[in-house]
């Protein structure tokens, strides 16, 4: 199971390099997955901030969604948060943090693969590093960032929880946690760098073409968008929280 994620990984990597050129709109449509709601923790009474809040879940909520998924709480934190934040941004997309999180899983077992883990700041507890783009199995994709992320001065690798290659993430990597800086190893910044990724190239993932849209932009996959519907549909359904 390890080693099929890995596999898609690398595809979701050439998916990103092409950066959706190739027309998702020539596959067929499939049905978006249901949309999962969350509980999200209210703003104190009577206070206004002159910054923005990122959101987060109601923290009895998010302890018994994670239970019922699988999800680590803290990815599925950065899931919630990521979606609210995308969707305040682009109202009109409407994805679920059920199809991110199923992404999520797809990519990198929400960033626990090779038994690694998420600390309390989100930060993957090591590099999650996907193999050679070197042509040998995979696309060929020469280095673009002399190594500084993926180890590598010769070829890319896809990295981070969500499983970006760096020239993509020089161009869609954000900051999802505040702290100033984008890392693609840190589950809140590449969970909100996808979700936003996902709406810019979908549109209404409401709609089975925009839901299949934003999915083949990530990855040119078929099998890849039923695992990432299959998932998506089995959180919403473990939660009940289909809106």
């Amino acid at each position: 199971m390890v080693f099929s994620l890995f596999v898609l990984c690398a595809s979701a990597a050439f998916s990103f390099w092409v950066m959706g050129q190739a027309g998702a709109g020539d596959i067929a449509a499939t049905p978006a997955p249901p949309l999962a709601a969350a509980r999200l923790q209210a703003a104190p009474d009577g206070i206004a901030t002159a910054v923005n809040v990122t959101p987060v879940p109601e923290s009895t909520w998010l302890g018994h969604a994670a239970a019922a998924t699988g999800i680590p709480v803290r990815a599925l934190r950065a899931y919630v948060s990521a979606v609210v934040t995308a969707n305040q941004a682009a109202p009109a997309c409407g994805i679920g943090w059920n199809t991110l999180a199923a992404v999520g899983f797809v990519e990198s077992a929400h960033g626990t693969y090779g038994g690694g883990s998420l600390s309390s700041a989100g930060q993957a507890s090591g590099p999650i590093v996907g193999p050679s783009l070197n042509g040998a199995g995979f696309a060929a994709i020469p280095d673009t960032d002399g190594g500084a992320l993926d180890g590598d001065a010769h070829w890319d690798h896809a990295v981070g929880p969500m499983q970006f290659i760096p020239s993509t993430w020089r161009i869609a990597g954000m900051d999802g946690n505040g702290d100033g800086a984008a890392d693609p190893f840190n589950i809140d910044d590449a969970a909100l760098s996808a979700a936003t990724y996902l709406c810019g190239h979908g549109g209404d993932l409401t709609t089975a073409r925009g839901w299949t849209d934003a999915v083949h932009a990530y990855n040119q996959s078929d099998a890849y968008l039923r695992q990432v519907r299959s998932q998506a549909t089995a959180y919403a359904a473990a939660t009940d929280t289909v809106q």
